[in-house]
């Protein structure tokens, strides 16, 4: 109790953003989200709440942006890489990773009432896709109670991958579940899915249309990729695939010219990674190293970005709390990544 009243009295004092001021002037904060709905769109119910941000939240979120930084477009960033244009002191970008349909619903009205922009990393194939990805469809499966976890882990030992110890029918159970399909390659892994392919279907569309994708990048939202399949790129069989094919993909998608910026499913990369994302034509790479990034001159090609799930930033009863995102936001480690 005495911490959480510490905690408020810095940030209404003016303390925490006194502190901010000073210590984060030239640096640029990245933001990752990746879902954002509303408590009565029926997706709500059945997502991953790791990776999900109620709607009320983002607008509060973005009103704490805009109290405390000057919010700037991927085109401002791009310029100041390319040619040295100053950006603003305190400067933020918000980007959303995957390319999911309730971001065009939810997150795009928003960002306009509010007046920002933002820039969203689509996976090329998901484009007119109903169906999200495996790990998603696994926890709606759970949510809807279509699926336990002990019967996902048997089929995952019968196809000679046992768990040890077996993990519980909860979601933290799931979520090691998860990880150990992860580690497998696609053959294998759609072998042990395909008895529970019924319970992963929900019949909702998950996933942003190509229509949408023009809408958003009509109304503000830039457009980036986020790799062709959602592979991590460390153990994509084609990684050029993964990375210059998925940006033609997505510019046919715009019908504009290929994106020149994108960030790295599940954040991994690696050296050879890197000089493979150079070759593709990239100009802006995205990871999930939590990290703000110096702008002193000109920012790196390679830029670290900050995410936090929601009971990070509001309490049990679901209202928002600034000093908590505050403190988290203000106090990252700055450190370029790259030149």
């Amino acid at each position: 109790m005495a911490s959480d009243l510490v905690k408020r009295a810095l940030y209404r004092s003016g303390l925490l953003g006194l502190y901010h001021r000073l210590r984060n002037r030239r640096a640029l904060t990245v933001i990752m989200f990746h879902r954002v709905l509303a408590q009565d769109d029926p997706r709500w119910a059945s997502c991953d709440p790791d990776y999900t941000l109620e709607a009320g939240l983002l607008d509060q979120c973005l009103a704490f942006f805009r109290r405390h930084y000057n919010v700037v477009s991927v085109d401002q960033v791009l310029a100041a890489r390319r040619k040295g244009t100053q950006l603003p002191d305190r400067a933020l970008l918000i980007t959303f990773d995957d390319g999911w349909a309730d971001n065009h619903a939810h997150a795009l009205p928003r960002l306009r009432a509010a007046g920002l922009p933002g820039l969203l990393f689509a996976v090329a194939d998901v484009v007119d896709r109903n169906e999200p990805f495996f790990q998603e469809r696994l926890i709606s499966a759970f949510r809807r109670d279509t699926l336990r976890v002990p019967a996902l882990a048997q089929a995952l030992a019968e196809a000679g991958h046992p768990l040890d110890p077996m993990p519980p029918d909860t979601i933290e159970g799931l979520r090691k579940v998860i990880a150990a399909l992860e580690a497998l390659d696609t053959a294998q892994r759609n072998r042990v899915l395909a008895p529970f392919a019924a319970a992963m279907d929900d019949g909702v569309r998950q996933m942003v249309t190509r229509d949408e994708l023009r809408e958003l990048a009509g109304g503000g939202m830039a457009i980036g990729v986020h790799g062709k399949t959602h592979t991590p790129m460390t153990r994509a069989d084609d990684l050029d695939a993964e990375l210059a094919t998925a940006r033609a993909i997505v510019g046919r998608h715009l019908d504009a010219e290929p994106p020149p910026t994108m960030s790295y499913p599940h954040g991994r990369y690696d050296d050879r990674v890197l000089e493979r994302t150079h070759a593709a034509g990239y100009e802006l790479a995205f990871t999930s190293d939590p990290v703000m990034n110096p702008v002193d001159d000109r920012p790196g090609w390679l830029l670290g970005r900050l995410g936090f799930e929601q009971d990070g930033i509001a309490d049990r009863n679901g209202r928002f709390r600034p000093d908590w995102l505050g403190l988290y936001l203000f106090r990252a480690p700055t450190r370029r990544l790259a030149a």
